[in-house]
C-alpha cells in the first residue's frame, strides 16, 4: 500500500472520464500521486467513478466496488470513496447495502471529497485536468445533463437539466490543451445539439464548432452524441467545409418503427429520420455515421424489429452499436409499460441485428483497400503501430494496424497510410509519407 497515492477507476462514458481527470488535477495539486485504471492498484485510497446507464453497467460498477471493499477488508486499502452516476441515483441504498465504503458522492459534488480528506480545493486548478488519454487527444465536455424525455432513459434522473458551459471557457480550454500538445478533440455531451439553449434561448453548437476549428493547432474535431429531432442543419456546412472537423457524426437513433419511436417518446418519425440521414449524406459526402439502436423495447413486435433490420440495411451505417432494453426504475417506460419481451428474444434480436451490421461494416472497410488515408498513431503493439483515421473515434471504432518495420513512427503524429487489407472492424496499412 503506497501512502499519498490515490487510485481512480472510471466506469462508463467519456463524460465520466473528464470528471475523473478534473479530480486528479486537484488531488495532485494537494500532494497526492494518482493512478488511473491501474491494472494493480496499490494506493492507500481508491475512488470509483461509477456508471448507472443500464443494468449491465450498474452491475459492473457494483462488482468493482465490492472488489475494492474486499481489498479494504484485507488491509490492502485504507479509504474507499464512490462517486458518479450510480452513486448519484442510489446513494441511500448503497450506503445501507455497502457500509464499508467510506463515503458516497453524487455526480456533481465529488470535489467535496477534497474537504473530507482535509484538503482544500485549489481554485487555480479549476478547469484543468490530468489527461488520462494519450497526450495527443482529449475529450471536451461542452454541457452536462439532458432536457429530453425519452421513455427508457434514466440519465436525466441522474444528471438533471441540460447545463451548457460558457463558450469562452470551452475555447480557452481548447487553447490550453493545444499548448500542451493536444491535436485531436472529441467533443462530447449528453445532447450536443442543445448547446447554448439554457444560456440565451438559442442553440450555438454550429457557432462553437466553427470557432473551435479556427484555433491554430486543432487538427481534428469529432462530434459525439447528437439527437436527430431538431438537428441543426447548418452544422453540416461546417463539417463539410472545415478540413479539421472530421467527417464523422455520432447520432443516436434508437429505432425506426413509428410504433416504437412513439412509445419511446423520441419526437421523430421514420420518414423524418430517413430524410435526415439522406440530407446528412448529401451535404457531407463520405461522412461516417455512428449510431446506437435498441432492441426489445416494450411493445416491439416482430414486424417492428424486421423494420429495424431493413432500416439498417438501407442506412448502411459505418459505425453502429446496439443494446438490449433494460427497465430502469423511475423512467416513463418503467411506470407505463410492461417489459413484455423475454431475455431470450431480446438477445436473439440483438444477435441478428449485429450480424447484419457486421456484414455491412466488412464491406465498408474493404472498400478502403488501395486508398491512402491520413492516420494518427495512438500506440505500438507488438509489430504494429495502432492508429485511426478521421472516421474513427478512440476505443469504440475500427483501428488501423500500420506496419513500418524499417522506420519507427512517432506516437501522436499524422501519417499518410495506404490501406492494404481489412477485416470487418480493422484496417491494415503501410506508411507512404
Amino acid at each position: 500500500m503506497k501512502k499519498k497515492q490515490i487510485d481512480i477507476i472510471t466506469m462508463g462514458c467519456s463524460k465520466n472520464l473528464v470528471d475523473s481527470e478534473v479530480l486528479m488535477k486537484q488531488f495532485e495539486a494537494n500532494g497526492y500521486q494518482c493512478t488511473h485504471d491501474a491494472e494493480n492498484p496499490d494506493g492507500e485510497i481508491a475512488v470509483i467513478n461509477t456508471c448507472g446507464f443500464i443494468e449491465t453497467a450498474k452491475m459492473e460498477s457494483i462488482k468493482v466496488i465490492l472488489d475494492f471493499v474486499e481489498a479494504k477488508k484485507e488491509g490492502r486499502l485504507k479509504k474507499l470513496f464512490v462517486m458518479g452516476c450510480l452513486s448519484q441515483r442510489y446513494k441511500d441504498e448503497l450506503e445501507k447495502e455497502i457500509p464499508e465504503v467510506d463515503k458516497f458522492y453524487g455526480k456533481f459534488n465529488y470535489k467535496q471529497l477534497l474537504n473530507d480528506l482535509g484538503k482544500a480545493e485549489i481554485k487555480s486548478c479549476n478547469g484543468q485536468r490530468i489527461l488520462t488519454t494519450p497526450s495527443h487527444y482529449a475529450y471536451i465536455k461542452i454541457s452536462e445533463g439532458c432536457d429530453r424525455n425519452c421513455a427508457y432513459c434514466a440519465i436525466p434522473l441522474m444528471t438533471g437539466k441540460h447545463i451548457s458551459r460558457p463558450k469562452d471557457e470551452i475555447l480557452q480550454e481548447i487553447r490550453d490543451l493545444v499548448a500542451q500538445g493536444v491535436k485531436e478533440f472529441q467533443v462530447i455531451a449528453q445532447e450536443l445539439t442543445y448547446y447554448g439553449e439554457d444560456l440565451d434561448g438559442k442553440r450555438h453548437l454550429t457557432e462553437l464548432i466553427d470557432e473551435m476549428s479556427d484555433i491554430k493547432g486543432v487538427e481534428w474535431i469529432r462530434l459525439h452524441y447528437a439527437y436527430p429531432n431538431q438537428f441543426p442543419m447548418d452544422l453540416l456546412e461546417i463539417i463539410s467545409s472545415k478540413d479539421n472537423v472530421c467527417k464523422y457524426l455520432d447520432i443516436a437513433l434508437q429505432h425506426i418503427s413509428d410504433n416504437v419511436l412513439g412509445r419511446m417518446r423520441r419526437n421523430i418519425t421514420k420518414q423524418e429520420t430517413m430524410e435526415l440521414i439522406s440530407k446528412i449524406r448529401e451535404e457531407v459526402p463520405g461522412i461516417h455515421l455512428r449510431t446506437t439502436l435498441m432492441v426489445g423495447f416494450p411493445g416491439e413486435t416482430e414486424a417492428d424489429f424486421q423494420e429495424l433490420v431493413d432500416f439498417v440495411k438501407w442506412a448502411r451505417f459505418e459505425r453502429m452499436g446496439a443494446f438490449i432494453y433494460s427497465e430502469e426504475e423511475g423512467t416513463y417506460s418503467a411506470e407505463h409499460y410492461h417489459d413484455d419481451i423475454s431475455t431470450k428474444v431480446k438477445q436473439k434480436r440483438l444477435d441478428q441485428l449485429m450480424d447484419v451490421q457486421q456484414q455491412i461494416s466488412e464491406e465498408i472497410e474493404a472498400a478502403k483497400i488501395g486508398k491512402t488515408m491520413k492516420v494518427i498513431i495512438d500506440r505500438k503493439e507488438d509489430q504494429f503501430y495502432i492508429g485511426r483515421t478521421e472516421f474513427c473515434s478512440p476505443e469504440v471504432d475500427p483501428e488501423v494496424l500500420v506496419s513500418s518495420p524499417d522506420k519507427p513512427l512517432d506516437i501522436g503524429t499524422f501519417y499518410q497510410v495506404e490501406i492494404t487489407d481489412s477485416t470487418e472492424f480493422d484496417l491494415f496499412g503501410v506508411v507512404v509519407s
